[in-house]
Protein backbone atom coordinates (compact mmCIF):
# COMPACT_ATOMS: atom_id res chain seq x y z
CA UNK A 1 0.00 0.00 0.00
CA UNK A 2 2.81 2.44 0.71
CA UNK A 3 4.74 1.90 -2.55
CA UNK A 4 7.96 2.32 -0.60
CA UNK A 5 6.81 5.70 0.68
CA UNK A 6 8.87 6.45 3.78
CA UNK A 7 8.55 9.64 5.80
CA UNK A 8 11.02 10.90 8.42
CA UNK A 9 9.63 11.17 11.95
CA UNK A 10 10.16 14.94 12.04
CA UNK A 11 8.03 15.36 8.91
CA UNK A 12 5.14 13.49 10.51
CA UNK A 13 5.61 15.36 13.78
CA UNK A 14 5.43 18.76 12.09
CA UNK A 15 2.72 17.94 9.55
CA UNK A 16 -0.74 19.48 10.01
CA UNK A 17 -3.45 17.12 11.25
CA UNK A 18 -7.14 16.81 10.40
CA UNK A 19 -10.01 14.53 11.39
CA UNK A 20 -12.09 13.56 8.33
CA UNK A 21 -15.83 13.15 8.45
CA UNK A 22 -17.13 9.69 9.45
CA UNK A 23 -17.82 8.47 5.91
CA UNK A 24 -14.37 9.68 4.80
CA UNK A 25 -12.77 7.80 7.70
CA UNK A 26 -14.67 4.71 6.58
CA UNK A 27 -13.29 5.09 3.05
CA UNK A 28 -9.82 5.60 4.50
CA UNK A 29 -10.04 2.37 6.49
CA UNK A 30 -11.15 0.46 3.40
CA UNK A 31 -8.23 1.89 1.41
CA UNK A 32 -5.72 0.98 4.12
CA UNK A 33 -7.08 -2.56 4.49
CA UNK A 34 -6.97 -3.06 0.70
CA UNK A 35 -10.72 -3.68 0.54
CA UNK A 36 -10.67 -0.91 -2.08
CA UNK A 37 -7.74 -2.46 -3.98
CA UNK A 38 -6.21 -1.36 -6.27
CA UNK A 39 -6.86 2.10 -4.79
CA UNK A 40 -3.93 3.43 -2.74
CA UNK A 41 -5.43 6.80 -1.84
CA UNK A 42 -8.08 9.43 -2.51
CA UNK A 43 -8.94 10.37 -6.07
CA UNK A 44 -7.37 13.35 -7.81
CA UNK A 45 -9.12 15.70 -10.25
CA UNK A 46 -7.78 13.66 -13.16
CA UNK A 47 -9.26 10.50 -11.64
CA UNK A 48 -12.65 12.12 -11.14
CA UNK A 49 -12.75 13.58 -14.66
CA UNK A 50 -11.85 10.20 -16.15
CA UNK A 51 -14.41 8.45 -13.92
CA UNK A 52 -17.17 10.76 -15.13
CA UNK A 53 -16.30 10.40 -18.80
CA UNK A 54 -15.46 6.70 -19.13
CA UNK A 55 -16.03 4.94 -15.82
CA UNK A 56 -12.31 4.41 -15.24
CA UNK A 57 -9.59 6.15 -13.29
CA UNK A 58 -6.89 8.20 -15.00
CA UNK A 59 -4.58 5.16 -15.20
CA UNK A 60 -7.30 3.08 -16.89
CA UNK A 61 -8.35 1.11 -13.80
CA UNK A 62 -12.05 0.29 -13.72
CA UNK A 63 -13.68 1.73 -10.59
CA UNK A 64 -17.36 2.35 -9.75
CA UNK A 65 -17.56 5.48 -7.54
CA UNK A 66 -15.61 8.60 -6.51
CA UNK A 67 -13.60 8.25 -3.29
CA UNK A 68 -12.82 11.78 -2.16
CA UNK A 69 -11.64 13.75 0.86
CA UNK A 70 -12.32 17.37 1.82
CA UNK A 71 -10.23 19.36 4.31
CA UNK A 72 -10.32 22.99 5.47
CA UNK A 73 -8.90 25.28 2.81
CA UNK A 74 -6.56 26.84 5.38
CA UNK A 75 -4.75 23.54 5.83
CA UNK A 76 -4.13 23.25 2.09
CA UNK A 77 -2.83 26.81 1.95
CA UNK A 78 -0.06 25.80 4.36
CA UNK A 79 1.16 22.93 2.16
CA UNK A 80 3.74 23.04 -0.64
CA UNK A 81 2.47 20.59 -3.24
CA UNK A 82 5.79 20.73 -5.12
CA UNK A 83 7.75 19.38 -2.14
CA UNK A 84 7.01 15.76 -1.03
CA UNK A 85 8.14 16.57 2.51
CA UNK A 86 5.95 19.66 2.84
CA UNK A 87 2.70 18.34 1.40
CA UNK A 88 1.99 15.68 4.03
CA UNK A 89 -1.29 15.77 5.98
CA UNK A 90 -1.83 13.52 9.00
CA UNK A 91 -5.36 12.10 9.20
CA UNK A 92 -6.64 11.29 12.69
CA UNK A 93 -9.60 9.51 14.26
CA UNK A 94 -12.22 11.51 16.24
CA UNK A 95 -10.06 11.20 19.39
CA UNK A 96 -7.09 12.75 17.58
CA UNK A 97 -5.01 9.57 17.23
CA UNK A 98 -3.08 9.41 13.92
CA UNK A 99 -4.53 6.92 11.46
CA UNK A 100 -2.76 7.70 8.18
CA UNK A 101 -0.47 10.10 6.36
CA UNK A 102 -1.77 11.60 3.10
CA UNK A 103 0.61 12.69 0.35
CA UNK A 104 -1.35 15.62 -1.09
CA UNK A 105 -0.49 15.75 -4.79
CA UNK A 106 -3.64 17.58 -5.88
CA UNK A 107 -5.99 20.09 -4.26
CA UNK A 108 -8.87 22.17 -5.54
CA UNK A 109 -11.74 24.24 -4.08
CA UNK A 110 -14.87 22.30 -3.19
CA UNK A 111 -17.58 23.55 -0.83
CA UNK A 112 -17.35 26.84 1.04
CA UNK A 113 -14.22 26.96 3.18
CA UNK A 114 -13.04 23.52 2.12
CA UNK A 115 -10.77 22.03 -0.53
CA UNK A 116 -10.80 18.53 -2.00
CA UNK A 117 -7.44 16.76 -1.86
CA UNK A 118 -6.10 13.69 -3.62
CA UNK A 119 -3.10 11.45 -3.13
CA UNK A 120 -1.85 8.17 -1.71
CA UNK A 121 -2.12 7.26 1.98
CA UNK A 122 0.12 5.37 4.39
CA UNK A 123 -1.07 3.73 7.60
CA UNK A 124 0.01 5.23 10.92
CA UNK A 125 -0.62 3.56 14.28
CA UNK A 126 -2.95 0.63 14.87
CA UNK A 127 -6.06 1.96 13.16
CA UNK A 128 -9.30 3.39 14.49
CA UNK A 129 -11.03 2.18 17.66
CA UNK A 130 -14.61 1.18 18.30
CA UNK A 131 -16.61 -1.89 19.31
CA UNK A 132 -15.98 -5.31 17.76
CA UNK A 133 -12.45 -4.58 16.58
CA UNK A 134 -11.78 -8.32 16.52
CA UNK A 135 -14.24 -8.61 13.65
CA UNK A 136 -12.58 -5.92 11.52
CA UNK A 137 -10.29 -8.25 9.62
CA UNK A 138 -8.60 -7.25 6.39
CA UNK A 139 -9.59 -8.98 3.14
CA UNK A 140 -6.28 -10.86 3.12
CA UNK A 141 -6.93 -12.20 6.64
CA UNK A 142 -10.45 -13.27 5.73
CA UNK A 143 -9.44 -14.95 2.49
CA UNK A 144 -6.86 -16.97 4.44
CA UNK A 145 -9.65 -18.28 6.70
CA UNK A 146 -12.04 -19.32 3.95
CA UNK A 147 -12.19 -22.93 2.75
CA UNK A 148 -11.57 -23.61 -0.93
CA UNK A 149 -14.52 -23.46 -3.30
CA UNK A 150 -17.51 -21.19 -3.57
CA UNK A 151 -18.15 -18.43 -1.07
CA UNK A 152 -21.67 -17.04 -0.62
CA UNK A 153 -21.56 -13.43 0.55
CA UNK A 154 -24.36 -11.64 2.39
CA UNK A 155 -24.13 -7.96 3.28
CA UNK A 156 -26.17 -7.89 6.48
CA UNK A 157 -27.16 -4.23 6.64
CA UNK A 158 -30.30 -5.15 8.59
CA UNK A 159 -31.20 -7.77 11.22
CA UNK A 160 -31.72 -11.28 9.86
CA UNK A 161 -35.25 -12.49 10.45
CA UNK A 162 -36.57 -15.91 9.51
CA UNK A 163 -37.33 -15.04 5.85
CA UNK A 164 -33.76 -13.85 5.23
CA UNK A 165 -32.30 -16.78 7.15
CA UNK A 166 -34.35 -19.22 5.04
CA UNK A 167 -33.12 -17.56 1.84
CA UNK A 168 -29.50 -17.71 3.04
CA UNK A 169 -29.75 -21.37 4.01
CA UNK A 170 -31.34 -22.28 0.66
CA UNK A 171 -28.68 -20.41 -1.36
CA UNK A 172 -25.78 -21.88 0.65
CA UNK A 173 -27.19 -25.39 0.29
CA UNK A 174 -27.83 -25.00 -3.45
CA UNK A 175 -24.33 -23.66 -4.14
CA UNK A 176 -22.58 -25.92 -1.62
CA UNK A 177 -20.82 -22.69 -0.59
CA UNK A 178 -19.24 -21.39 2.60
CA UNK A 179 -21.15 -18.44 4.04
CA UNK A 180 -19.45 -15.06 4.58
CA UNK A 181 -21.52 -12.44 6.38
CA UNK A 182 -20.28 -8.86 5.87
CA UNK A 183 -21.78 -6.48 8.47
CA UNK A 184 -21.57 -2.75 7.64
CA UNK A 185 -20.46 -0.88 10.77
CA UNK A 186 -19.77 2.64 9.51
CA UNK A 187 -23.37 3.81 9.85
CA UNK A 188 -26.71 2.52 11.07
CA UNK A 189 -27.68 0.65 7.93
CA UNK A 190 -31.14 0.62 6.43
CA UNK A 191 -32.74 -0.37 9.74
CA UNK A 192 -31.33 2.70 11.52
CA UNK A 193 -29.75 0.59 14.26
CA UNK A 194 -26.41 1.61 15.78
CA UNK A 195 -23.63 -0.54 14.26
CA UNK A 196 -22.94 -2.40 17.51
CA UNK A 197 -26.61 -3.36 17.80
CA UNK A 198 -26.64 -4.55 14.21
CA UNK A 199 -23.61 -6.76 14.93
CA UNK A 200 -25.23 -8.22 18.04
CA UNK A 201 -28.49 -8.91 16.22
CA UNK A 202 -26.67 -10.73 13.40
CA UNK A 203 -24.69 -12.79 15.91
CA UNK A 204 -27.94 -13.66 17.68
CA UNK A 205 -29.08 -15.41 14.49
CA UNK A 206 -25.85 -17.36 14.03
CA UNK A 207 -27.27 -20.65 15.29
CA UNK A 208 -29.90 -20.42 12.53
CA UNK A 209 -27.28 -20.15 9.76
CA UNK A 210 -25.10 -22.66 7.94
CA UNK A 211 -21.41 -22.58 9.02
CA UNK A 212 -20.36 -18.97 8.52
CA UNK A 213 -17.56 -16.43 8.86
CA UNK A 214 -18.68 -13.01 10.15
CA UNK A 215 -16.74 -9.83 9.38
CA UNK A 216 -17.37 -6.18 10.28
CA UNK A 217 -16.73 -3.86 7.33
CA UNK A 218 -16.78 -0.01 7.45
CA UNK A 219 -19.12 0.35 4.49
CA UNK A 220 -21.29 3.45 4.22
CA UNK A 221 -24.17 4.28 1.93
CA UNK A 222 -23.66 7.08 -0.60
CA UNK A 223 -27.35 7.65 -1.27
CA UNK A 224 -27.21 6.23 -4.80
CA UNK A 225 -28.51 2.66 -5.04
CA UNK A 226 -26.55 1.79 -8.17
CA UNK A 227 -23.27 3.18 -6.88
CA UNK A 228 -23.81 1.55 -3.49
CA UNK A 229 -24.49 -1.78 -5.16
CA UNK A 230 -21.43 -1.59 -7.40
CA UNK A 231 -19.13 -0.63 -4.55
CA UNK A 232 -20.48 -3.31 -2.21
CA UNK A 233 -20.01 -5.97 -4.85
CA UNK A 234 -16.45 -4.75 -5.37
CA UNK A 235 -15.68 -4.92 -1.64
CA UNK A 236 -17.32 -8.34 -1.32
CA UNK A 237 -15.09 -9.65 -4.12
CA UNK A 238 -12.02 -8.33 -2.28
CA UNK A 239 -13.02 -10.49 0.71
CA UNK A 240 -13.22 -13.60 -1.47
CA UNK A 241 -16.95 -13.71 -2.24
CA UNK A 242 -17.81 -15.63 -5.43
CA UNK A 243 -21.62 -15.36 -5.18
CA UNK A 244 -23.46 -12.46 -3.55
CA UNK A 245 -27.00 -12.83 -2.20
CA UNK A 246 -28.94 -9.63 -2.78
CA UNK A 247 -30.71 -7.95 0.14
CA UNK A 248 -32.02 -5.09 -2.00
CA UNK A 249 -30.70 -3.31 -5.09
CA UNK A 250 -27.51 -5.16 -6.04
CA UNK A 251 -25.38 -5.18 -9.17
CA UNK A 252 -22.20 -7.13 -9.73
CA UNK A 253 -20.28 -4.73 -11.95
CA UNK A 254 -17.97 -7.52 -13.02
CA UNK A 255 -17.48 -8.81 -9.48
CA UNK A 256 -19.13 -11.83 -7.83
CA UNK A 257 -22.23 -13.36 -9.34
CA UNK A 258 -25.33 -11.82 -7.78
CA UNK A 259 -28.23 -14.02 -6.68
CA UNK A 260 -31.67 -12.39 -6.43
CA UNK A 261 -33.86 -14.49 -4.10
CA UNK A 262 -37.53 -15.16 -4.67
CA UNK A 263 -40.05 -13.88 -2.15
CA UNK A 264 -40.76 -16.16 0.79
CA UNK A 265 -43.93 -16.47 2.85
CA UNK A 266 -44.84 -18.27 6.06
CA UNK A 267 -47.00 -21.36 5.61
CA UNK A 268 -49.60 -21.55 8.39
CA UNK A 269 -50.21 -25.23 7.66
CA UNK A 270 -46.88 -26.47 9.02
CA UNK A 271 -44.95 -23.39 10.17
CA UNK A 272 -42.41 -23.44 7.32
CA UNK A 273 -41.09 -20.64 5.11
CA UNK A 274 -41.63 -21.43 1.44
CA UNK A 275 -41.67 -19.59 -1.85
CA UNK A 276 -44.68 -17.34 -1.83
CA UNK A 277 -46.28 -18.74 -4.98
CA UNK A 278 -46.20 -22.27 -3.52
CA UNK A 279 -48.58 -21.37 -0.67
CA UNK A 280 -52.34 -20.79 -1.13
CA UNK A 281 -53.27 -17.21 -0.12
CA UNK A 282 -55.49 -18.39 2.76
CA UNK A 283 -52.51 -20.18 4.37
CA UNK A 284 -49.97 -17.46 3.65
CA UNK A 285 -48.35 -14.88 5.96
CA UNK A 286 -46.02 -12.35 4.41
CA UNK A 287 -42.89 -11.09 6.12
CA UNK A 288 -43.24 -7.99 8.28
CA UNK A 289 -41.80 -4.82 6.82
CA UNK A 290 -39.53 -2.48 8.80
CA UNK A 291 -42.37 -0.10 9.64
CA UNK A 292 -44.40 -2.93 11.17
CA UNK A 293 -41.40 -4.16 13.16
CA UNK A 294 -40.68 -0.66 14.47
CA UNK A 295 -44.32 -0.16 15.43
CA UNK A 296 -44.41 -3.37 17.46
CA UNK A 297 -41.21 -2.44 19.28
CA UNK A 298 -42.37 1.14 19.89
CA UNK A 299 -45.56 -0.12 21.56
CA UNK A 300 -43.72 -2.74 23.61
CA UNK A 301 -45.22 -5.75 21.83
CA UNK A 302 -43.03 -8.83 21.23
CA UNK A 303 -41.98 -9.63 17.68
CA UNK A 304 -43.83 -12.78 16.58
CA UNK A 305 -41.70 -15.91 16.80
CA UNK A 306 -42.92 -17.12 13.41
CA UNK A 307 -41.10 -14.10 11.92
CA UNK A 308 -38.12 -13.41 14.20
CA UNK A 309 -35.94 -15.84 16.20
CA UNK A 310 -36.30 -15.10 19.94
CA UNK A 311 -32.59 -14.26 20.39
CA UNK A 312 -32.77 -11.67 17.58
CA UNK A 313 -36.03 -10.27 18.99
CA UNK A 314 -34.39 -9.80 22.39
CA UNK A 315 -31.51 -7.81 20.89
CA UNK A 316 -33.88 -5.58 18.94
CA UNK A 317 -36.10 -5.01 21.99
CA UNK A 318 -33.03 -4.03 24.04
CA UNK A 319 -31.96 -1.56 21.37
CA UNK A 320 -35.43 -0.16 20.74
CA UNK A 321 -37.38 -0.28 24.00
CA UNK A 322 -40.98 0.94 24.08
CA UNK A 323 -41.24 4.67 23.56
CA UNK A 324 -42.32 5.26 27.15
CA UNK A 325 -38.93 3.91 28.28
CA UNK A 326 -36.78 5.34 25.49
CA UNK A 327 -34.83 8.58 25.40
CA UNK A 328 -36.48 11.59 23.79
CA UNK A 329 -35.38 15.06 22.69
CA UNK A 330 -38.18 17.63 22.60
CA UNK A 331 -36.73 20.54 20.63
CA UNK A 332 -38.64 23.84 20.70
CA UNK A 333 -37.79 26.50 18.12
CA UNK A 334 -39.27 29.93 17.51
CA UNK A 335 -38.65 33.67 17.69
CA UNK A 336 -37.68 35.44 20.87
CA UNK A 337 -40.92 36.15 22.75
CA UNK A 338 -42.84 33.40 20.98
CA UNK A 339 -43.55 31.59 24.27
CA UNK A 340 -41.37 28.55 23.55
CA UNK A 341 -39.37 28.75 26.80
CA UNK A 342 -42.49 29.14 28.92
CA UNK A 343 -44.21 26.19 27.23
CA UNK A 344 -41.03 24.12 27.51
CA UNK A 345 -40.81 24.79 31.24
CA UNK A 346 -44.48 23.84 31.66
CA UNK A 347 -43.93 20.55 29.85
CA UNK A 348 -40.81 19.84 31.93
CA UNK A 349 -42.69 20.57 35.17
CA UNK A 350 -45.57 18.28 34.19
CA UNK A 351 -43.23 15.41 33.35
CA UNK A 352 -41.33 15.88 36.61
CA UNK A 353 -44.55 15.87 38.59
CA UNK A 354 -45.52 12.52 37.10
CA UNK A 355 -42.19 10.98 38.13
CA UNK A 356 -42.18 8.62 35.13
CA UNK A 357 -39.31 10.22 33.23
CA UNK A 358 -35.98 11.85 34.06
CA UNK A 359 -36.12 15.35 32.58
CA UNK A 360 -33.30 17.75 31.63
CA UNK A 361 -34.32 21.28 30.58
CA UNK A 362 -31.82 23.04 28.31
CA UNK A 363 -33.16 26.59 28.25
CA UNK A 364 -31.62 29.02 25.77
CA UNK A 365 -30.42 31.62 28.26
CA UNK A 366 -29.06 29.09 30.75
CA UNK A 367 -27.24 27.23 27.99
CA UNK A 368 -25.69 30.47 26.77
CA UNK A 369 -24.33 31.09 30.25
CA UNK A 370 -23.21 27.59 31.21
CA UNK A 371 -22.52 25.72 27.97
CA UNK A 372 -21.86 28.30 25.29
CA UNK A 373 -20.24 31.19 27.17
CA UNK A 374 -18.06 33.25 24.86
CA UNK A 375 -20.02 32.55 21.71
CA UNK A 376 -21.25 35.52 19.72
CA UNK A 377 -24.48 35.88 17.78
CA UNK A 378 -22.82 35.34 14.41
CA UNK A 379 -24.28 32.63 12.18
CA UNK A 380 -21.30 30.37 12.83
CA UNK A 381 -21.58 30.70 16.60
CA UNK A 382 -25.36 30.31 16.53
CA UNK A 383 -24.91 27.08 14.61
CA UNK A 384 -22.29 25.97 17.12
CA UNK A 385 -24.60 26.80 20.02
CA UNK A 386 -27.48 24.72 18.60
CA UNK A 387 -25.15 21.82 17.82
CA UNK A 388 -23.82 21.87 21.38
CA UNK A 389 -27.36 21.80 22.72
CA UNK A 390 -28.18 18.97 20.31
CA UNK A 391 -25.16 16.95 21.41
CA UNK A 392 -25.94 17.28 25.13
CA UNK A 393 -29.59 16.48 24.48
CA UNK A 394 -28.68 13.39 22.46
CA UNK A 395 -26.49 12.14 25.31
CA UNK A 396 -29.41 12.60 27.71
CA UNK A 397 -31.56 10.64 25.26
CA UNK A 398 -28.91 7.94 24.88
CA UNK A 399 -29.38 7.15 28.57
CA UNK A 400 -33.19 7.07 28.28
CA UNK A 401 -33.82 10.54 29.67
CA UNK A 402 -36.01 13.30 28.24
CA UNK A 403 -34.15 16.43 27.12
CA UNK A 404 -36.27 19.54 26.53
CA UNK A 405 -34.48 22.26 24.54
CA UNK A 406 -35.74 25.74 23.71
CA UNK A 407 -33.20 27.81 21.76
CA UNK A 408 -34.30 30.13 18.97
CA UNK A 409 -32.45 27.81 16.54
CA UNK A 410 -33.15 30.00 13.49
CA UNK A 411 -31.40 27.84 10.87
CA UNK A 412 -32.62 24.57 9.39
CA UNK A 413 -29.27 22.81 9.07
CA UNK A 414 -28.31 22.86 12.78
CA UNK A 415 -31.85 21.76 13.68
CA UNK A 416 -31.48 18.83 11.28
CA UNK A 417 -28.11 18.03 12.85
CA UNK A 418 -29.72 17.97 16.31
CA UNK A 419 -32.36 15.54 15.02
CA UNK A 420 -29.69 13.32 13.50
CA UNK A 421 -27.63 13.29 16.71
CA UNK A 422 -30.69 12.19 18.69
CA UNK A 423 -31.52 9.46 16.18
CA UNK A 424 -27.92 8.25 16.17
CA UNK A 425 -28.10 7.98 19.96
CA UNK A 426 -31.19 5.78 19.72
CA UNK A 427 -33.50 8.51 21.03
CA UNK A 428 -36.65 9.99 19.59
CA UNK A 429 -36.82 13.59 18.38
CA UNK A 430 -39.83 15.90 18.45
CA UNK A 431 -39.48 19.31 16.75
CA UNK A 432 -41.99 21.80 18.14
CA UNK A 433 -42.24 25.05 16.21
CA UNK A 434 -43.80 27.85 18.24
CA UNK A 435 -44.90 29.85 15.21
CA UNK A 436 -46.06 33.01 16.98
CA UNK A 437 -45.93 35.87 14.43
CA UNK A 438 -43.12 38.43 14.62
CA UNK A 439 -45.46 41.37 15.33
CA UNK A 440 -46.84 39.56 18.39
CA UNK A 441 -43.37 38.66 19.65
CA UNK A 442 -42.16 42.21 19.11
CA UNK A 443 -45.16 43.65 20.96
CA UNK A 444 -44.30 41.49 23.99
CA UNK A 445 -40.55 42.27 23.91
CA UNK A 446 -40.05 41.24 27.55
CA UNK A 447 -36.26 41.61 27.29
CA UNK A 448 -36.32 44.79 25.22
CA UNK A 449 -34.27 43.15 22.46
CA UNK A 450 -36.56 44.09 19.58
CA UNK A 451 -36.57 47.74 20.64
CA UNK A 452 -32.78 47.78 20.73
CA UNK A 453 -32.61 46.12 17.32
CA UNK A 454 -35.03 48.67 15.82
CA UNK A 455 -32.95 51.47 17.33
CA UNK A 456 -29.76 50.09 15.83
CA UNK A 457 -28.28 49.30 19.24
CA UNK A 458 -28.32 45.53 18.59
CA UNK A 459 -27.42 43.64 15.43
CA UNK A 460 -28.08 40.07 14.43
CA UNK A 461 -31.58 40.00 15.94
CA UNK A 462 -33.56 37.10 14.55
CA UNK A 463 -36.61 38.39 12.69
CA UNK A 464 -35.23 41.92 12.35
CA UNK A 465 -31.86 41.90 10.60
CA UNK A 466 -31.20 38.16 10.72
CA UNK A 467 -33.45 35.53 9.09
CA UNK A 468 -35.49 32.81 10.73
CA UNK A 469 -35.78 29.74 8.50
CA UNK A 470 -39.27 28.40 9.16
CA UNK A 471 -39.25 24.63 9.73
CA UNK A 472 -40.73 22.41 7.06
CA UNK A 473 -40.25 19.28 9.19
CA UNK A 474 -41.90 20.32 12.47
CA UNK A 475 -43.72 17.50 14.27
CA UNK A 476 -45.95 19.96 16.10
CA UNK A 477 -46.81 23.62 15.40
CA UNK A 478 -48.09 25.99 18.09
CA UNK A 479 -49.05 29.66 17.97
CA UNK A 480 -49.39 31.48 21.30
CA UNK A 481 -51.27 34.35 19.66
CA UNK A 482 -54.10 31.86 19.18
CA UNK A 483 -53.78 29.78 22.36
CA UNK A 484 -52.75 30.28 25.96
CA UNK A 485 -49.49 29.00 27.37
CA UNK A 486 -51.42 26.36 29.31
CA UNK A 487 -53.12 25.21 26.12
CA UNK A 488 -49.71 24.97 24.47
CA UNK A 489 -48.37 22.85 27.32
CA UNK A 490 -51.40 20.55 27.20
CA UNK A 491 -51.11 20.21 23.41
CA UNK A 492 -47.51 19.02 23.72
CA UNK A 493 -48.37 16.62 26.56
CA UNK A 494 -51.31 15.24 24.61
CA UNK A 495 -49.06 14.64 21.60
CA UNK A 496 -46.47 12.88 23.76
CA UNK A 497 -49.17 10.69 25.25
CA UNK A 498 -50.84 9.81 21.94
CA UNK A 499 -47.49 8.89 20.36
CA UNK A 500 -46.52 6.71 23.32
CA UNK A 501 -43.65 8.72 24.78
CA UNK A 502 -45.31 9.23 28.19
CA UNK A 503 -47.78 7.25 30.27
CA UNK A 504 -51.47 7.79 29.42
CA UNK A 505 -52.27 9.24 32.84
CA UNK A 506 -50.49 12.44 31.78
CA UNK A 507 -53.12 12.97 29.11
CA UNK A 508 -55.10 16.09 29.98
CA UNK A 509 -58.70 15.65 31.07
Amino acid sequence: MTDGWVLPDDVLRDAPAYTPRPFELADLELILSEAYAPLTGFHTRADLASLRSRGRLADGTAWPVPVTLEVPAGLVAGLDLTNPLLRVLVLTDPEGAPVAALDVVDAWPSRDGFSAVGGRVRRLGDGTGGPFQRLRRSPAEVRALLPPGRVLGVIADRPLHRPQLAQIAHAARTLAAHLLILIPVADGGVSGLPPEVLVRSVFAARDRMPPATLVAVPLTRRGDEIRDALLRARVAAAYGVTHLLSTGEMLSGGGPRVLVPRELAYDNRDGQWRWRDDIPPRNRRLALDQEEIDDLLDRGFPLPEWHTPPAVARELARARPPRRHRGLVVFFTGLSGSGKSTIARGVADALRESGDRTVTLLDGDVVRRELSAGLTFSKTDRDRNVRRIGWVASEVGRHHGVAICCPIAPYAQPRAAARQMANDAGAGFLLVWVATPLEVCEARDRKGLYAKARAGQLTGMTGIDDPYEEPTDADLVLNTSEMSIEQGVQTVLQHLTETGWVEPRLKPA
